[in-house]
């Protein structure tokens, strides 16, 4: 059964320079984090900061 709520999560591919790769998992590992939870909470601190409408700060994903 497919999950249809508001948080549910979706996969999106996403392709990286080697570089940009490196840098972000040696953040990642800095902040205990996986590559993937390290994209997203960038990700959302930039759409936070963006004060983007209709997305809930404080939501945790």
């Amino acid at each position: 059964m497919k999950d249809t709520s508001d948080n549910s999560k979706k996969q999106v591919p996403l392709r990286l320079s080697k570089k940009l790769y490196d840098a972000i998992a040696s953040w990642a590992d800095d902040d205990f984090r996986s590559v993937n939870g390290q994209i997203e909470f960038l990700l959302t601190e930039c759409v936070k900061k963006r004060g983007v409408k209709g997305f809930d700060k404080n939501e945790n994903g």
